[in-house]
């Protein structure tokens, strides 16, 4: 299949370089980039397959602006972020690959409830906040188990991963919010370079397509992630609400119509 980009007409280009800017915005505030992204690509009529390896493409670009603009400030280390990050990159790989033989149907039936359960949990829990917090899992255990559990997730099915990291963070290794989501971001870059590896061995990916987006993600995640450092928690939060509510509601939409 020709790469879109060549045969798309001017203004639908433009509009999905709009979209993956926005997405940069909202994926390097609270994640969940997606639900602007592969709905804009659907709408384009690119096909579904070719949707979703795209978008891991130019959403790769995002994540990684992200981690690095976050890591400048101080926020994160990137350096002892490598090893979970290669541990999130294998698991997803290895989730990909195994979407032939893993029924995923019960899986995508509990999420929307996983992701609502999400968002109740930061719009109502009390001080939840930029300040660190008591760790109750050592970084080599999380790094052994969380890591490797959602990014095998992220590459098996996708949706919400970085607000499973995200959590995982707050919870378990007791970081605040604006740190939470500086960590989620290499993790996140990890993981969906390892799904992507998957759709590549397919030849899914639209890549003229995908590198375009990709740079307007760039710079929609470098004004979303000082955004979020200059204001952190009382934007994060909200923002991670939403766009878990809202993901919930798309899958739960997807299921009801058969899609």
């Amino acid at each position: 299949m020709h790469d879109l980009i060549f045969a798309l007409p001017y203004q639908t280009v433009g509009l999905l370089l709009f979209a993956a800017f926005c997405a940069g915005i909202v994926d390097s505030i609270a994640g969940g980039g997606g639900l602007i992204t592969v709905p804009a690509l659907l709408l384009a009529a690119v096909p579904p397959l070719n949707a979703l390896a795209t978008n891991k493409v130019q959403g790769a670009f995002g994540a990684a602006t992200a981690a690095v603009t976050y890591a400048a400030r101080g926020h994160v280390d990137l350096r002892r972020q490598l090893w979970p990050a290669l541990g999130a990159f294998l698991a997803a790989l290895a989730g990909a690959s195994a979407v032939r033989f893993v029924p995923t149907d019960a899986l995508r039936l509990t999420l929307p409830v996983i992701l609502i359960g999400i968002a109740l949990f930061f719009a109502m829990k009390p001080g939840l906040s930029d300040q660190d917090r008591a760790e109750r899992l050592r970084p080599a255990a999380f790094a052994l188990t969380m890591v490797p559990l959602v990014g095998f997730y992220d590459g098996l099915v996708g949706p919400g991963a970085g607000s499973f990291y995200m959590i995982a963070f707050v919870l378990l290794a007791g970081h605040g919010i604006l740190r939470a989501t500086a960590h989620t971001k290499l993790l996140n870059l990890a993981s969906n370079l390892g799904g992507l590896a998957g759709f590549v061995i397919a030849g899914a990916p639209l890549w003229g397509l995908g590198l375009a987006m990709g740079l307007a993600q760039m710079a929609g995640a470098r004004i979303g992630s000082r955004v979020a450092m200059r204001v952190g928690a009382r934007l994060i939060k909200p923002l991670l609400v939403v766009t878990s509510t809202t993901l919930a509601l798309r899958l739960l939409w997807q299921m009801m119509s058969g899609q």
